[in-house]
């Protein structure tokens, strides 16, 4: 319960046979519930973002196809009639609450190719500043591989280290992990806590479950390890009560997995240690002290650019010959170079566009431990 009530940035993933019913429509009791509950969150302060499936379950039966296992092109369209009803039933119970709702697409390799990656991500963090609750749904239109059971538990998890969200909530048709199937052993032990997800914790997992959900029990323990390494705690609790948020603030029964750092290190370390520089940039004095200082990289601050690099990737942050700083760059490198030593306020003007603020947003920065030193040493 604390985890949930000390969470500033909140993803709840929602599963088709929570927000489906058998016949194809909605869930309204559920979905009425769900709402009470983001309308509480956001009165306490707490940003929201649902991943929801449900587009196909929906679609599918507004199309009039069968219940089984659809053709590829069948569950494309299938999404693309589904998710109109989807959002709008999400748009009118959220309404009731003075709360708008945004629709986002995406596919795996928005969150894996690292300018879509930003831009996402900007796009996100731009709405919840705005009060905004994301609705983000799999782009079952245009995706191929990814239509397969667990794609939404998969993508709510890199949904929240997108967003760097404190907390992850599944909610799924069973109350957590169980150390054997409690629909074939009543008896089985819930497993209350997971502190890491060991191959015996793994090996706890069922399979698929409903005959609507693409998502087992397999697939979010994978999506509860995936969102723990980016920092956030992970709740897998009962959908099934009208207010399954409020029920889990109140102690409702859960597996909960806990996460070994907080979202920022998670995406810190992520920058500096994964991922390669593919560039050079070059700084003055001052841009140095600004980031120590944890500000953002002004065009301004820059003397030189290397490398050859596109919008998104990773480049290393030279002072004095010193790397001071990682970074995702804003601009691609032809862009950079054209802007470079600027003030931010002609940026449009030599490129015709408005761009970006910062070269380098401080939320993705990072200093490295030689910039910490140097500075204790001045």
């Amino acid at each position: 319960m604390s985890r949930l009530n000390n969470a500033n940035r909140i993803v709840i993933k929602i599963g088709s046979s929570l927000l489906v019913n058998e016949d194809g429509t909605i869930n309204h009791a559920f979905l009425t519930g769900l709402s009470d509950d983001v309308a509480m969150l956001t009165a306490d302060g707490k940003q929201v973002v649902l991943v929801s499936s449900g587009s196909i379950a929906l679609g599918r039966h507004q199309l009039g196809f069968k219940t089984g296992k659809l053709r590829l092109e069948e569950s494309q369209a299938s999404a693309a009639t589904g998710q109109i009803k989807l959002a709008h039933a999400y748009q009118d119970a959220l309404a009731k609450h003075g709360l708008t709702i945004a629709q986002i697409l995406l596919t795996l390799d928005d969150t894996e190719e690292r300018r879509r990656y930003l831009n996402a991500r900007s796009t996100l963090s731009t709405l919840l500043a705005q009060g905004v609750v994301p609705i983000v749904n799999e782009n079952d239109t245009v995706a191929t591989s990814e239509i397969r059971y667990g794609d939404n538990d998969r993508l709510s998890a890199r949904v929240a280290g997108m967003v760097e969200a404190d907390c992850l909530i599944i909610l799924s048709d069973i109350d957590g992990l169980y150390a054997d199937d409690p629909r074939d052993n009543p008896g089985a032990d819930h497993i209350g806590e997971v502190t890491e997800i060991t191959d015996k914790i793994a090996a706890m997992a069922g399979g698929v479950g409903s005959s609507y959900g693409t998502g087992g029990m397999r697939t979010k323990i994978d999506a509860a390890k995936l969102a723990t390494a980016m920092g956030a705690a992970v709740a897998i609790t009962s959908g099934k009560v009208i207010r399954p948020v409020n029920a889990l603030r109140d102690g409702a029964r859960a597996t909960w997995f806990t996460a070994s750092q907080s979202p920022q290190a998670a995406r810190k370390q992520w920058i500096l240690g994964t991922l390669k520089a593919n560039g050079i940039v070059t700084i003055d004095d001052g841009a140095a002290a600004a980031l120590l200082k944890g500000r953002s990289l002004l065009s301004a601050g820059v003397n030189a650019i290397e490398g050859n690099f596109a919008k998104g990737d990773s480049v290393d942050i030279i002072n004095n010959g010193t790397v001071i700083a990682r970074g995702l760059i804003g601009y691609d490198v032809e862009d950079a170079r054209a802007i470079m030593g600027l003030q931010s306020e002609q940026i449009a003007d030599i490129l015709g566009y408005k761009g970006r603020h910062a070269l380098i947003h401080r939320d993705d920065l990072v200093m490295t431990d030689q910039a910490q030193q140097n500075e204790r040493m001045d």
